[in-house]
């Protein structure tokens, strides 16, 4: 019975990790694209698409870091000091992003301080979260009851450098369907730059991973499954060619969905090189579930609130679709 709760709550956790990736991920984009634009129109427009979803497209983080501590506390209380600073750094980064945009509206005359902030907090967020990511994937080591790593190592540091041009990926993508004239023509150069960098970075993270573990090199390299895992991987770079080929026949409204796809493809990715454990590669999931009780009783409220706030996403996306030609207030 553990294994079977703790395994749907693992699921809705990692849904909700990919709900807010994808969403407040193509925020955090068009935060770190603010600097090439010089124009305050198209800043102002580039806000403007966000404006109504952005503090919506959060709630995903809070879920998913409230599930984690109700039904896996003692991974919560191992990871929570680990990885402390660069969480400390991702929400005061998102705390003052916040700000952003509220002062935004209210500014009369210097809005650079504004937009200052915007884009560093944007790509504070996203290093912070690349940095743990990576370490995810590298694993950590216990020592004297608390975990252990390294924070700043090259592959993490690639990890958060991958992030940052994936998000900014997914905020040209976003501006390319939702505007019109000069700035969708910037964004479609941009998405084309971001898209050959994303592609070298999944290339070699994709080569480094299996090497940084012997657990996740005997996942990738195994005879019996090394075949059907090859899958993944193929249809990424399937993916990536179709995206290059929609760049090019300015289909504005897909390139969205396959940058969506490549995330997708990769966080599939990390989830076959760290799946069972929580903690890779010491503790399994199972090990750290709370009491069954616990978990069939907060699965009732999972499955009460999960299509409600599914609802509202894809309701308040519907009402706020169309094109952005001029600047957004509320």
């Amino acid at each position: 019975m553990t294994e079977i709760l703790a395994s749907a709550w693992i699921v809705i956790i990692g849904f909700c990790i990919l709900m807010y990736v994808l969403l407040d991920g193509l925020d955090l984009g068009i935060g770190i694209l603010f600097p090439l634009f010089r124009k305050q129109n198209d800043r102002d427009l580039m806000v403007s698409t966000i404006l109504p979803i952005w503090d919506g497209n959060q709630t995903w983080l809070v879920l998913g870091g409230a599930s984690l501590y109700g039904a896996f506390p003692q991974a919560f209380s191992l990871l929570l000091p680990a990885l402390y600073l660069p969480i400390f750094v991702m929400v005061m980064a998102l705390l003052f992003r916040g700000i952003t945009f509220e002062f935004r509206l209210k500014e009369k005359k210097s809005f650079l301080k504004w937009d200052v902030l915007f884009f560093l907090s944007s790509v504070l967020a996203t290093l912070s979260q690349g940095i743990m990511l990576g370490s995810f994937v590298k694993g950590f080591q216990m020592e004297n009851g608390v975990l252990a790593f390294h924070l700043f190592t090259p592959f993490n540091i690639g990890c958060a450098v991958a992030l940052l041009f994936g998000y900014a990926l997914l905020g040209a993508t976003w501006c390319i369907a939702k505007t019109v004239g000069h700035l969708q023509k910037t964004m479609f150069r941009l998405a084309k730059l971001c898209l050959i960098i994303v592609s070298v970075f999944l290339f070699l993270i994709s080569l480094w991973t299996p090497f940084i573990d012997e657990s996740i090199r005997h996942i990738w390299f195994n005879p019996d499954y090394m075949y059907k895992l090859a899958v993944l991987p193929f249809i990424t770079g399937l993916i990536i060619l179709y995206f290059a080929y929609a760049l090019y026949q300015r289909r504005e409204h897909i390139l969205f969905w396959l940058a969506i796809g490549i995330f997708i493809c990769s966080y599939i990715g990390f989830g076959i090189s760290t799946f069972p454990y929580l903690i890779p590669h010491l503790i399994t999931i199972w090990e750290l579930a709370a009491p069954p009780s616990s978990l069939l009783f907060m699965l009732f409220g999972a499955l009460l609130l999960l299509p409600v706030l599914i609802g509202y996403t894809s309701y308040s996306y519907y009402v706020f679709r169309g094109k952005i030609t001029k600047k957004m207030e509320y």
